[in-house]
């Protein structure tokens, strides 16, 4: 791939939070990082898949599909992965009691669901799978984790989703108490994006120059 501004990544979301994690990482590729809204794409997807991994390839290949020649699409599936629950939300994290309903509603529902729950039990993680769907129409995944545990109670203004019941032994907080930056550092979609950005940096490199014969 050569000359970098006659690509764009398209990222198949209209989530302003994820977007800005998103940019923050994938910014050092140096092209234009566009939301779906942003690049004038609507689609509804139906995400069948039985992984995040698969989640995240339905979506982004069905937006490649839309997009114009030359673009690559990347697309994330992710979710909260609760033990004492069986791994539930899982891949239903978005859909869980609907997609409509408010999360300080979800997380209320699983901070009670996990009252009284000792904390060696109340191990979770956030598992994020992300697909780069190709103009020439392959893809590739990678995947981050973030292990932690759920709090007792509802926590931080920060982040979005479940951050508020996730709490990170390491900081002594939820992910939702911790500034962006740090979040990027240790988050499951930071930990699927740096190893994407590395996928694609050596795409987007600039070809060094040959060495002049010297006659």
């Amino acid at each position: 791939m050569e000359g970098n501004m006659e690509h764009r990544i398209i990222f198949a979301t209209g989530n302003a939070g994820k977007m800005k994690e998103v940019r923050m990482i994938l910014g050092e590729l140096g092209i234009p990082v566009l939301s779906m809204k942003e690049a004038g794409i609507a689609a509804d997807i139906v995400e069948n898949g039985k992984s995040f991994e698969e989640n995240a390839v339905i979506k982004a290949e069905t937006i490649r599909d839309l997009t114009a020649d030359g673009d690559l699409v990347l697309a994330d599936d992710s979710g909260l992965e609760i033990d004492y629950l069986d791994g539930a939300p899982g891949i239903y994290s978005a859909r869980f009691m609907g997609e409509d309903t408010c999360y300080t509603i979800k997380n209320t529902a699983l901070v009670e669901k996990l009252a009284g729950v000792p904390e060696e039990k109340r191990t979770a993680r956030f598992v994020c799978a992300i697909a780069c769907a190709f103009p020439d129409g392959h893809t590739i995944t990678t995947r981050g984790v973030m292990e932690g545990i759920i709090a007792q109670e509802i926590r931080g203004e920060n982040g979005f989703g479940y951050d508020p019941i996730f709490y990170l032994p390491e900081f002594g907080c939820t992910s939702a108490e911790i500034t962006p930056e740090q979040k990027n550092e240790v988050s499951h979609r930071g930990k699927a994006l740096r190893a994407m950005r590395k996928e694609l940096q050596g795409l987007f490199a600039k070809p060094e120059k040959e060495p002049e014969a010297k006659g």
